[in-house]
């Protein structure tokens, strides 16, 4: 079972003055995906913030998986894309523009998302919208194939069989 981490950037939701529904639907999503969701912070939109709990989730607690919600807009305060930018060591493009890809196909505001992905250490850091609706039709799109990807990151080959390609027996 892979873990996840789940970092919510919202400024009022960090004072407590708003709830994070966005949050809620990626912990719900990955649970049901099978993946265990191990930390989950509200920060306030800081790049400082943002950054200290990427790197705590994928240094400290070694996560997997770590998905921010909300910050990638146009907004003066929308930093994630900043923060997590500072925190990856690689950068992963095709999810990003997967993700938006798959947002064009719904709105044409889906260009105005800034979100970014990458790698850090063994972890998959991903920036998901802030809104509940699009966090879900995001996840939707990308689960299968970051599924694949922290497989090949965390080196764990005894699952990349599948029943269209069988593992070999050495």
């Amino acid at each position: 079972m892979y873990t996840v981490g789940i970092i919510t950037a919202s400024d009022k939701g960090s004072k407590g003055e708003r709830e994070d529904l966005s949050g809620k639907v990626i912990e719900e999503m990955v649970t049901e995906a099978g993946y265990e969701v191990v930390h989950y912070v509200m920060v306030p939109d800081e790049i400082d913030a943002l950054y200290e709990a990427m790197c705590h989730m994928a240094d400290t607690l070694k996560l997997n998986l770590i998905l921010t919600t909300g910050g990638t807009g146009f907004s003066t305060r929308d930093v994630t894309p900043e923060a997590t930018m500072k925190a990856i060591e690689r950068e992963t493009p095709g999810i990003s523009e997967g993700i938006r890809y798959n947002s064009l196909k719904i709105t044409p505001k889906g260009m105005l998302s800034r979100g970014r992905s990458g790698i850090r250490g063994k972890s998959l850091i991903i920036n998901m919208p802030g809104s509940p609706k699009a966090v879900r039709e995001s996840l939707e799109y990308i689960l299968k194939p970051i599924h694949h990807g922290i497989q090949i990151l965390v080196g764990d080959d005894s699952e990349c069989a599948t029943p269209e390609k069988p593992q070999t027996q050495k």
